[in-house]
Formats: C-alpha cells, structure tokens, sequence
C-alpha cells in the first residue's frame, strides 16, 4: 500500500472515529405573523377621510441555512368566508336581520383603500446584512395582486432571527371615500389579508 493511500484512509477512520453530527437546519417561518391592528372608528361627515394607525411589528426566523435571500408579500385573501376588501361584516350571531359573517350584497370599499408606509421601520436582531423594508413610499396592503412589503437579499442575512421595529402612528392609513355608509346594528367594515413568506428576494 502507498504512503498517500495510507494517509487517506487514515484521514477517513479519523473522521468516522469523531462521529460528527449532520448540521440540522431548520425552516424559513414568521416568529411572529404580520397582523393588522384594529383601525379606530371613523366618524363620517360627507368628505373623504383618511383613518391612520401603526402596523404591528413582525419577526421573520430563518433557520435554513442556504442563505436564498426570502420577501414577504401581501394580498387580499378572496374565497368562501373570507373578502379581499374592506366589506360589511356582522361579528356575532345576529346584527338586525344578517347573520354572522360577510353581508351579501353589504356596504364595500374599493381595493387598495389601505396603504402600508415603512418609513422609519427597520429590521433588527439578527446576523449579517439586514433585510429590506419595500414601503418607504407606500404600498397597497388590500390589493387584487399581491405586493411585496419586505426582502431580503440572496447571501445577505444570515440565520437567524429578524424582527422589525419603528413603524410610526401613521404606518398605515385607510382612505375612506365621501360615499362610505354607517353601519347599524354593531357591523363592522372587515377585510382578509394573507401574508407569506418565501425563499427568493
């Protein structure tokens, strides 16, 4: 047997012999799912008005590894109990004569009346280059398309944990039309939104 084979299995039994782990890496996931606070109550008086409050913070945990780079996009979530924009919607058993859920034919606002502005708001805790948040010049959270809000570049942060911060009073402003109705009965104007995480900036 050569001296350079010999070294070779030698290397070989050595690494066996040390019985290293496989390094486990984890799932891309939010630590903490972007969610909409409730929006005040607005008091109607035949003009256009614009109701403003702070978007909650959110935290992305990417564990995987492969260092892909991942966004996260916002659209209008349309299809059985559920509206893609600001509806009619009656909270509890009964509000007069419509049941709870959406109102057929109820009251409804036109798409892209809420907008996000992340000016201000960052990304922190995590390892190496910070992701991005897309909205410094505002973006349509209840749209038809869905609309990337944040990202983070390919071979840029590392794994770990992100978790945004900063978003001011006004992150998020709802413009409400001159022709916007009163609700009776306790109902609500309510949307679905669905939020999602994936690989790619």
């Amino acid at each position: 047997m050569s001296a350079r084979r010999l070294i070779v299995l030698l290397i070989g039994l050595s690494l066996l012999a040390l019985g290293l782990p496989e390094i486990a890496w984890g799932p891309l996931t939010f630590a903490t799912a972007p969610a909409l606070p409730t929006l005040s109550t607005v008091t109607l008086n035949a003009k256009s008005l614009t109701v403003n409050t702070a978007m909650t913070n959110f935290a992305v945990s990417d564990t995987t590894g492969s260092k892909l780079g991942w966004n996260v996009t916002v659209i209008g979530q349309s299809g059985a109990g559920k509206s893609a924009v600001f509806a009619q919607y009656c909270p509890k058993a009964k509000c007069g004569t419509d049941a709870e859920g959406y109102v057929a034919a109820g009251q409804k606002l036109a798409a892209s009346s809420l907008k996000l502005n992340s000016t201000g708001a960052k990304f922190s805790g995590g390892t190496g280059a910070a992701p991005t948040l897309q909205c410094a010049a505002g973006c349509n959270v209840d749209s038809a398309a869905a609309v990337k809000i944040a990202s983070a570049a390919t071979g840029g942060a590392g794994a770990s944990t992100w978790t945004t911060s900063g978003f001011s009073a006004t992150s998020l402003a709802l413009t409400a039309p001159t022709t916007l109705k009163v609700l009776a009965n306790e109902e609500v104007y309510r949307v679905n939104l669905l939020w999602t995480l994936a690989t790619g900036p």
